[in-house]
């Protein structure tokens, strides 16, 4: 698998902690989506590391199409 699956149509809207760490899914797999499960294993695909620097709501790529990764920057729209 070259390109990821595309999980959703949206961005995924999760309320983050300051301080904590979150794997995000890069390659369109896991079943715990927004974020990895292991479900890459085997793939040249690996989880992107987010670090929250403050409690806040956040959006999450779910097309895994977005330049800013983990974030969503609107490629959903585009693709």
């Amino acid at each position: 698998m070259s390109k990821p699956i595309r999980a959703s149509d949206t961005p995924y809207a999760v309320e983050v902690e300051a301080g904590k760490n979150y794997f995000w899914c890069s390659c369109g797999e896991s079943k715990k989506q927004p974020f990895c499960d292991g479900s890459h294993k085997g793939s040249e695909f690996t989880p992107v590391k987010f670090t929250a620097k403050e409690s806040d709501k956040v959006f999450f790529c779910g097309c895994k199409s977005t330049r800013t990764q983990p974030m969503c920057d609107g490629s959903h729209k585009q693709t």
